[in-house]
C-alpha cells in the first residue's frame, strides 16, 4: 500500500507551530503551580496563623548540650561586643511596668508581640531555665552571675574602715574575710578553731566573700539563675546615718541604680533576677520622705530597687522586696567535721538553768517587756540573768554569753530595739531553745532558714501575756515535759548548720550553711517568676501589706486571709509604716545602742 501523502504545509511552519503550542502549555502549568503555592502559603500564614495567635505559648525545655554550658566556674569573659549582639540582651521592652504593690510572686507581664512559638525571642532567660535539664551538669539551674562593680561600691569602703561606724573601729572586724579576729578558747567554751569576734553587722563582706567561693559562678549571664550585686549597702549607710544630709545618704544608692540600669543584664527582667545583701535592719533603707530629719536612706524605695531582692538581717513585714537572713554568730566552720563535733558537744551538755536572759532594759520604751522579764529572772531560782548596759559588762564577752546559753534549757528572746536580735542565733548555736514573744522576731523573718512549724524548735509567749497578764515564764516553761524538751533541743541543734556562715576561705563538703540556704531560696524565687511569666500566671490579688502572710503559705497556696498574728502587724493609721513609724525610731535606737555588744 502506498502511504497517504502529507499535507502541503511546509515542514518549517509545522515545527514553528508545534513549538508555539508547547511554550503555551509550559506557561500555563507554571502559572497554575505558582497559584497553588500562593494559596497554600496564604492558608498557612493567614488562616492558620490568625487562628492560633491568641493561644497560650508553651515552653518545651529541651536539654542543653553539655558542651554549650560552662562547667562550674566559667572562665570566658563576655566581651562588650558579645553583649550587644547576643539575643539574650536585645529584648528590653517585653516587660511592662506594673503597679508598685505587685512586687511579690509573678510580678511582670510579658508582651507577646512576636511570632507564636518563638519563645527564645520573647523570653531571653529561657537558656538559663534549660540548664536544669542537663543532668550531667551539677550546676544546671544554679549558676550565679556577679556584677563586676566599680570598687567605690565595695572594696573602697573597706579601705576607709574607720568611717564605717560612729562607735566602733570596724577595721579589725573586716579582717579574715569579714569574720573579725579569732577568739581565744581560754575558758573552754568554744571549739579550738572556727571562732571569731564577728560583728553583728558584717554580713555584707562575709556574704560577698562566700560568693567568691560559690561553685557555680559564671561569666555568661545568659545561663544565670540569678544575678548578684556585690554592693556593701549596710556599710554604705552606716557611714552617714548621723550628721549627714539626705543627699549624702542617698548618693551611693542612686549611683548604684544608675550603673545597674545601663547594664544589658538589667534589661532581661528589669532587675527582678538581681539580689544584694545588707547586713543591717530594713528600716535603715526605708526613708519615706525627703525631710532631713527622717532616718536612713531610700534605697529600698527607689523604683529600680523595688524590683531587686535585698537580703537583710531584719525585713519589713509589709514589703515584698526584702528577705530576712540570719545575723552572723561567732562560729564559722571550715569543714563539716567542725559542725558535727560542735553539735555532739551541745547534745551532751548538762544544763542547770531552766531559762536565761542576756539583755538590758528599755525604760524609754513603754511597750517593752524587758523590764518585766528581768524582774522575773531575778526572782526565779531556776532563771539566769546577764544584765547588759554601757560600760564594762560580761555581755561584751562572747565566752560569757555562750557559756550562759550552753547551761540553759530555754533562752528568752524579747524584741530588742527592733523586732530581731543577734542573741537568738547565738542561743540556738548553743543548743538553747529560744522563747519568742513577738512573731516578727523570727517566725515571719527567717522563713528560708527556720521551719514554718515554730513549735518544733521554739516556745511562743505573746507579749501581752507578760505585759498585761503578768504570766509566769517559769510556770509556762515547766509545763513542757522533759521528753518534749529533748525533742525540741535536738531540732534546734539540727538547725545549726543552716544558721551559721561557714568560713569564706574554705567550703563545707556536704552541709548547707546560711549562705547556701539564702542563695538557693533566691534561685527558687527567680526560677518561679520566670516560669510563671512564660505560662502567663499572675497574682492580681497580691496585697503587699500582707507580705508576711505570703511567706508563711504552704507549697501551692496562693490566697491569704485573717491570721492570728494580725494584731502584731497592724500598721499605723497614718499608713506610713516605714521611716515615720516606731520601727524607724527603733532603728535609731538600735544604732545608738551598737555600743552594747548584747542589746
Amino acid at each position: 500500500m502506498r502511504r497517504r501523502p502529507a499535507s502541503n504545509v511546509p515542514s518549517e511552519q509545522m515545527e514553528k507551530g508545534a513549538g508555539k503550542h508547547n511554550n503555551t502549555r509550559i506557561c500555563f502549568l507554571a502559572s497554575l503551580s505558582a497559584m497553588f503555592w500562593i494559596l497554600l502559603l496564604y492558608f498557612h500564614f493567614v488562616v492558620l496563623g490568625s487562628s492560633t495567635v491568641n493561644e497560650p505559648v508553651t515552653l518545651e525545655l529541651d536539654p542543653v548540650n553539655a558542651d554549650s554550658i560552662p562547667y562550674h566556674v566559667t572562665d570566658a569573659h563576655q566581651s562588650e561586643s558579645h553583649l550587644k549582639t547576643s539575643p539574650y540582651h536585645k529584648i528590653e521592652n517585653h516587660w511592662e511596668s506594673i503597679p508598685d504593690h505587685e512586687t511579690n510572686g509573678p510580678q511582670m507581664k510579658p508582651s507577646l508581640t512576636s511570632t507564636p512559638g518563638r519563645v527564645e525571642e520573647n523570653y531571653p532567660f529561657v537558656r538559663a531555665l534549660r540548664t536544669v535539664e542537663n543532668k550531667s551538669d551539677p550546676c544546671g539551674g544554679r549558676y550565679i552571675y556577679v556584677h563586676d562593680l566599680p570598687s567605690r561600691f565595695n572594696e573602697d569602703m573597706l579601705k576607709e574602715c574607720r568611717s564605717l561606724s560612729l562607735w566602733t573601729n570596724m577595721c579589725k572586724f573586716t579582717t579574715n574575710s569579714g569574720l573579725g579576729p579569732p577568739l581565744e578558747n581560754v575558758e573552754g567554751v568554744f571549739s579550738n578553731t572556727g571562732w571569731y569576734a564577728t560583728n553583728q553587722f558584717a554580713v555584707d563582706v562575709i556574704f560577698n566573700n562566700r560568693m567568691k567561693q560559690y561553685e557555680c559562678l559564671t561569666r555568661d549571664s545568659s545561663i544565670a539563675a540569678a544575678v548578684f550585686v556585690p554592693f556593701y549597702a549596710g556599710f554604705d549607710i552606716a557611714r552617714y546615718l548621723w550628721g549627714y544630709n539626705i543627699s549624702r545618704r542617698d548618693a551611693a544608692s542612686l549611683d548604684l541604680v544608675n550603673w545597674l540600669m545601663k547594664r544589658p543584664e538589667w534589661g532581661i527582667m528589669g532587675g527582678r533576677d538581681h539580689f544584694l545583701v545588707a547586713g543591717r535592719i530594713t528600716w535603715d533603707f526605708r526613708r519615706l520622705t525627703d525631710e532631713e530629719s527622717n532616718w536612713g536612706n531610700k534605697l529600698l524605695f527607689l523604683p529600680a530597687a523595688k524590683n531587686m531582692s535585698m537580703l537583710v538581717v531584719e525585713s519589713s513585714p509589709w514589703n515584698a522586696n526584702d528577705f530576712g537572713i540570719p545575723y552572723p554568730t561567732y562560729f564559722h566552720p571550715a569543714k563539716d567535721a567542725d559542725v558535727f563535733i560542735w553539735q555532739d558537744r551541745m547534745r551532751k551538755l548538762e544544763r542547770k538553768w531552766l531559762f536565761s536572759f542576756a539583755g538590758a532594759p528599755r525604760p524609754d520604751n513603754p511597750k517593752s517587756i524587758r523590764g518585766q522579764i528581768i524582774d522575773q529572772c531575778k526572782k526565779s531560782k531556776v532563771g539566769k540573768l546577764l544584765e547588759c548596759d554601757f560600760g564594762e559588762s560580761k555581755c561584751h564577752s562572747p565566752s560569757s554569753i555562750m557559756q550562759m546559753f550552753q547551761s540553759s534549757l530555754f533562752c528568752l528572746q524579747p524584741q530588742g530595739d527592733s523586732y530581731t536580735r543577734r542573741s537568738a542565733f547565738d542561743s540556738m548555736l548553743a543548743g538553747c531553745i529560744p522563747v519568742f514573744f513577738h512573731p516578727g522576731s523570727a517566725y515571719t523573718q527567717y522563713t528560708w532558714h527556720l521551719p514554718k512549724n515554730y513549735t518544733k524548735y521554739s516556745v511562743f509567749i505573746p507579749e501581752d501575756d507578760i505585759r498585761k497578764r503578768n504570766v509566769s515564764i517559769e510556770e509556762r516553761l515547766l509545763q513542757i515535759s522533759p521528753e518534749q524538751v529533748k525533742i525540741m533541743r535536738e531540732e534546734v541543734i539540727g538547725l545549726i548548720p543552716r544558721l551559721v556562715y561557714a568560713d569564706p576561705r574554705s567550703k563545707l563538703e556536704t552541709l548547707e550553711d546560711a549562705f547556701d540556704v539564702a542563695v538557693g531560696a533566691i534561685i527558687d524565687k527567680v526560677t518561679k517568676l520566670r516560669r510563671d511569666t512564660i505560662e502567663g500566671r499572675t497574682d492580681e490579688n497580691f496585697i503587699e501589706e500582707n507580705s508576711w502572710k505570703y511567706a508563711l503559705l504552704d507549697e501551692g497556696q496562693r490566697e491569704v486571709g485573717a491570721h492570728e498574728w494580725d494584731p502584731f502587724f497592724s500598721k499605723p493609721k497614718d499608713g506610713s509604716g516605714d521611716s515615720g513609724d516606731p520601727s524607724a525610731e527603733a532603728a535609731k535606737n538600735s544604732w545608738k545602742n551598737e555600743r552594747r555588744d548584747r542589746s
